[in-house]
Parts: C-alpha cells; structure tokens; sequence
C-alpha cells in the first residue's frame, strides 16, 4: 500500500468550491463509489463534510489512472489534483460540490477494504444489532456523522454560555462511595482495600453540593453518570448529562437562566429561536389534566374528570370505583367517531397493558345519535352531560377509563398519547417545552413499605410544608423543577437542603436511622456544619436533548459506542469474562466457582 509521505491535506472534500477552480488541491477520504467510463474514471470521494468527484484519466498521469482501476468502495485514498468546473450538463445540484470536480494528478492507495455488510449511506434498513457490531461503519454513514457533528456543536454552545455567566467547569470523582438510593450502583472492587468496592456515579449530586460549600458558587460540568437499571429507548447504562450548581440563587433565578441557555443552544446549534419565557405548570397540574410528570403539551387532548357525573348511576363499574376512592375521567378525540369496533377493542387491550380493567367509550355519530357500549347502564342524558362537559361535538369520540388515580393517569395518559399519534394531532416539527415544578417530597413505595424521595433526599422542602414533615409527608411538596421537551424530561433539579437539621429529619422520613444517615452521606453532613450557602441546580440528560433536537427516535443514534437494551456492546462484546487471576486479585470468588467445590 502507498503512504501519505510527501502530501498533506489541503482541506475537507465538501470544503472545495468554485472559488478553488484552477488550484491544486489534496484530498483524503474514502471512496463513496467508481464508475468506468473507459477512458475516464470516476470517483466520490467522501469524508466527513460531504463528496467530491474526481476524475483520473490516462491522459492525465497513467500510473494514478491504473490505480483507480484497482479501487473499491470503502477503499482509503489521498488524491492530488487539480479544481475545475463541470461542464454544464454534468453538473449535480444535489451535491455541495455539484459544481466542480477534481483533475487526478496524483492517486495513492492507503489501504483496501473488504465489502462492508450494509451500505454506507442514509436511510438504511439494517437490523440494529449489525449496526452496532459494525458501529465504526455505520458511523461513516453521513446521518450518524452529522449527529456526532451536532452533539459537538451542542457540548459547545453550553460551555460557551455558561463561561460567559461565570460557571467554573470542575471535574468530580468517578470511584465514589456506593450510596443506594434510587437506581442501582455499578460497583468496582478495591484490588488495595480487601471486601470493599467504590461505585461510578449515578450524578455529581453530593459532590456539586460540597463544591457549593467550598465557595465555587457557580459550577458545571459534562459528566459521565451510570446506573445499572432496566433500558429503553432513551436510557442507557452509561450516559452524559449536563450538571450545574449555584449559590445564592433563588428557584426563580434558576428557571430563567437556564431558559436563556436553552435559547442559546437551539438558536446556535439549529437557527431556532425558543420561546421565553417557557410555559409553566405544577406537577399537580400536570397530573391531573396529563396523567404524567412530562406531558406533551404539542396538541391539547387534556383529561376531563367525570366523576361527579357518574358517581350516582346504576352502573357498578363506575360506582364500584367511586366508591372505593377511585376516579373517572376522559378524554375527548375530535373528529374520530367513526372508529371501527375492531380499532375499538384494541384500545382496550391497549390501556390493559398500564394496568387499566377496562374502557368504556361514546361515539357521537354525525347524524345526531350517540353509541356506547355502557349506554344502558348510563343513560342517554348522562352520556350527553358527559360529552358536554367534555367540549365534544358531533363526531368526536370521548373515551374513559375508572379506576384508582394512579391507574387512571398511567392509562388514559398513554392512551391520550396515542390517540395523538393514531388523529396525526402532533406537530413533530415543534418543539414545545414547558416547566413542571413543585414535584411532591417523597412517594410511597409498595415494594419497601415506607416513603421514598421522588427526586432525592437532598432536595428542598417548601416552606409551608416543612411542618408536615413527620406528620403528613404525602403531602410535602419540594422546590423541585424539571424542564419537559415534547413529552420527554429533558433535565431536572431543584433547590437543596442546606441546613444539618432539616437534612437529618429528611433522612429520617425516609426510614433512615441516625446510624444509617451518618454512614451513607456523614460527610455531607459534616459539611453542613462550615456555612453552606443556599444553593440549587439541575442536570440535563445530553444524550436525550440531541435525541430530540435532532427527532431521532433513540438516544443510541445519538451516541458513538451504545449499548444495546441489554446492556451489551456487540462491537467489543462487553461486558466479558474475565481471568481468574484477576478475579483473585480483587478477592473475589464466583458462585459457580463456590458450587464446584
């Protein structure tokens, strides 16, 4: 093979222009295809800013025209050559480089290529677990380097911003001590410290905090955060989130920073220019009209509750829940009345799957009449009082789910979503974003029997609510705000404790001992006790932002090297086996191995 001794690159392929005609140039790339032409050959030369043609002929150097003879596609080449404009019936509009091309004077093969196992270009379809195996191939790919391209353009735009606003960017530990609140820790052995083991961060909290008490009143960091829990498509074991934290700052100075920082980033990344200030509402809100923390406000579809409606009615189903301290709500689908049965009963089957026994349904046909599968237990007034209080005209469909509130807001939220879909009633070229705030304290967990905090122990309590701590903590609400992006948290904080006393009685309400407490966080605690500033932040899940920005419909075509939904890597086949002697190193003994003897 030929070596580049001798020639250096003079640009990008895509960065020649007409500007370049008559100039030498050197170009270094793959090649996208050939064609032969007889005496002519054709190559496009590709890198990562786009293709350019190039033209070898014998007529031009005999030795570069015989190797183009030899190339392939995916073969590595630097060419030397001269620009030139295509004649006019050759020129392509549909390349940036359309317009020129390049005269071979000089071609050098750097390396060949077996035939790759899918085509390396857009709009493939390929399984994605051969993409992944081939992840360096498919990342040749223009899509997936221009993805990479805007995550760059992105981490960029937020340093710049916040160094323009006095952030310091500071680095904190990945070995850190397991502290299992939340989602599971990925540890790591201490080969030094015998039986015991460091854990990777879930996020910087304590650390950003701590950073807060030393002064570093304003910090950040792009952090590189893992958590060993189940995937789906916008989660992964390892992940990069954007973290801040600052001093002195109320929820308010907060919210509109980092308002300004989202508008930075889109109008500098995308030409987009956000809406301030973003639309806000309460997380009881949310769940109350969206039945989720992150609704999609793109189009309206909003629940309404029904209960009072049918709290009296013959119907047991309805009665039984109402009853029982449960609810009744609905959503109205304009325009969908004319639903098949058939489509019907899938919906059915559609909301089981989040826990919903069942859906009752009113068709208000156009000719005046209505359908439902409950008319002779409700009524036809009651149906009509329904459909009233529901803002539904002729033709539209209202759809209902009883049950516990939890039940009914899971549900009907999914299916509201659903319907969004099915009534093509989301604008996927909007980018409608929206606060949520005052999250409560702490949810009551079935599977531990005692209350847990939704965000983490570390978050602020509202002051009205501080009394109810020991009391009623079900209804503790925190300073705690997430930032919603077409129905996807894109990133969320809060204000923080600061002060020992209400940390330790959070700590408490959780089912924390003194004991416990001071073994988990006792550093934290101690900070506390040297002056800590009242402080707050937030952290944006990177990988989730540029998912959206870009309308991928996963976070792993956003990230160079992701895991599968099984936390696998098919490239490097992580995770692995590893030796015995460095299972022995590490003092640790495999239960298969325990079993053997």
């Amino acid at each position: 093979m030929d070596t580049m001794e001798g020639l250096h690159r003079s640009q990008y392929c895509a960065e020649v222009s007409e500007a370049d005609n008559g100039k030498e140039v050197v170009l270094c790339g793959w090649v996208e295809r050939r064609r032969d032409h007889g005496g002519l050959i054709f190559i496009d030369l590709r890198d990562r800013t786009g293709i350019v043609q190039v033209v070898a002929s014998p007529d031009y150097e005999t030795v570069s025209f015989k190797k183009a003879e030899q190339v392939r596609t995916e073969y590595v080449l630097v060419v030397r050559g001269v620009v030139r404009m295509r004649d006019t019936d050759t020129v392509n509009p549909k390349m940036k480089t359309g317009t020129i091309e390049i005269r071979c004077e000089e071609l050098r093969i750097l390396n060949s290529s077996k035939t790759p196992p899918f085509y390396i270009e857009d709009n493939i379809d390929v399984d994605e677990k051969i993409r992944l195996k081939y992840r360096y191939l498919d990342l040749r790919r223009p899509e997936m380097q221009n993805n990479l391209i805007m995550r760059h353009k992105v981490k960029h735009a937020m340093r710049t911003f916040l160094n323009e606003h006095g952030f310091i960017d500071i680095e904190t530990p990945e070995l850190c001590k397991s502290t299992p609140e939340g989602a599971r820790d990925y540890l790591v052995p201490s080969r030094v410290n015998d039986g015991k083991f460091y854990a990777l961060p879930q996020s910087p909290q304590i650390f950003k905090q701590l950073l807060m008490i030393s002064g570093m009143d304003r910090y950040y960091q792009i952090a590189r955060c893992f958590r060993d829990e189940d995937l789906r498509a916008d989660r992964q074991p390892e992940f990069t989130q954007l973290d801040m934290e600052m001093s002195f700052m109320n929820q308010e100075d907060i919210l509109l920073l980092v308002e300004q920082m989202v508008h930075y980033i889109f109008k500098e990344t995308l030409g987009h220019d956000v809406a301030l200030p973003i639309h806000r509402m309460t997380w009881d809100y949310a769940m109350e009209n969206y039945g989720s923390d992150k609704p999609d406000i793109r189009f309206d579809m909003k629940f309404t509750d029904i209960t009072d409606l049918v709290r009296d009615t013959e119907f047991k189903v309805f009665r039984s829940v109402v009853d029982n301290g449960g609810q009744v709500k609905a959503i109205n689908v304009k325009g969908y009345a004319g639903i098949p049965r058939r489509e019907l009963d899938g919906l059915v089957e559609y909301v089981n799957a989040y826990g919903a026994k069942g859906l009752a349904w009113i068709c208000f046909m156009e000719d005046g009449t209505l359908k439902s599968q409950v008319k002779k237990f409700l009524g036809e007034e009651t149906l009509q009082a329904i459909g009233e209080k529901c803002g539904s005209q002729t033709g539209d469909l209202v759809l209902m789910i009883a049950d516990k509130p939890a039940v009914v807001a899971a549900s009907l939220g999914e299916l509201r979503k659903e319907m969004g879909r099915r009534t093509n009633s989301i604008d996927e070229n909007k980018f409608a974003f929206t606060w949520v705030v005052d999250f409560p304290m702490f949810e009551y967990s079935e599977e531990e029997k005692r209350y847990v905090a939704m965000h983490h122990p570390f978050t602020a309590i509202r002051d009205e609510d501080l009394d109810k701590l020991e009391t009623d903590p079900g209804h503790v609400y925190a300073k705690a705000y997430d930032l919603v992006l077409n129905g996807v948290e894109l990133g969320g904080g809060s204000l923080r404790i600061y002060q020992q006393d209400i940390q330790q009685r959070v700590f408490k309400a959780i089912g924390l001992t003194p004991e416990e407490a001071d073994q988990k966080f006792g550093f934290l605690l101690r900070a506390f006790e040297f002056g800590a500033p009242p402080h707050g932040g937030l952290a944006f899940g990177l990988d989730r932002m540029i998912m959206l920005m870009l309308k991928r419909k996963s976070i792993r075509d956003v990230i160079a090297f992701p895991k599968t939904q099984n936390a696998i890597d098919p490239m490097s086949e992580a995770p692995s086996e590893v030796t015995k002697k460095q299972l022995h190193e590490l003092h640790i003994q495999l239960e298969e191995d325990l079993v053997k003897k």
